[in-house]
């Protein structure tokens, strides 16, 4: 028993570090390599926690493999164009100019059915707003409004807003975030200050303080919110 958890949680580790490797894509977001490399290295952990019988590193070595392949196959998308289609595939325009190719369409076997709910879940519930919809290799689509159809922003009519920073996390469920303090410059003093004057004596009664993106201060208790 002691052995089967320790191989378990070598392999955990293992797999672990090299999907890490892989980089922070969603499953959703993963190219089709990187797709099918996941799914074999599942599976490849899977037959030595299963069979004790086989050696630990008869399991790994097929896992490190294809992780190897992967970081190749990753440097070699990114000298070359013709490899990264050859794997990956390229871009599919299946709206142009307003209109639907059903050559496209049928190509990629999506149904006109499916994709007017993929619209809608994107709020676009009329055919007629869009310009062009693109089916990324990632099988996300790419929905492109037609001019009168954009939303208006602040730079369409003129008027200059102020730079957006990062919110800025203070105190968390008690905690205060010292790190987040110095990279704004702010000192013990000052975040006290605040904290009173909002009618809180110390951190731990406090579930969230912070920043938001235009700099205000914003405070929550942990009591506040309950019915």
């Amino acid at each position: 028993m002691l052995i089967v958890f320790i191989r378990v949680v070598i392999l955990y580790i293992s797999v672990l570090l090299g999907l890490r490797m892989m980089g922070k894509r969603q499953i959703g977001e993963m190219q089709p390599f990187e797709l099918v490399i996941t799914i074999m290295i599942s599976e490849l952990a899977a037959i030595p926690i299963e069979n004790t019988g086989i050696p630990l590193l008869n399991g790994m070595i097929p896992i490190f493999t294809l992780l190897f392949l992967e970081g190749l196959f990753s440097v070699l998308m990114l000298k070359s164009n013709k490899f990264r289609n050859f794997i990956d595939g390229t871009p599919s325009i299946i709206m142009d100019k307003g209109k639907l190719i059903y050559k496209e369409l049928k190509n990629q076997r999506i149904a006109v059915e499916d994709l007017f709910e993929e619209l809608r879940i994107a709020g676009y519930p009329d055919l007629h707003e869009i310009e062009y919809v693109i089916l990324e290799t990632d099988g996300e689509l790419t929905i492109i409004p037609k001019a009168e159809n954009k939303a208006v922003t602040l730079k369409d009519m003129n008027i200059v807003s102020p730079p957006v920073e990062i919110p800025i996390l203070l105190i968390v469920d008690g905690v205060r975030y010292q790190k987040n303090m110095k990279k704004i410059n702010c000192d013990n003093q000052w975040l006290d200050d605040q904290i009173k004057a909002q009618g809180f004596n110390n951190d731990k009664e406090i579930l969230i303080a912070y920043l938001d993106s235009q700099r205000q201060f914003h405070i929550q208790g942990k009591n506040e919110g309950e019915v």
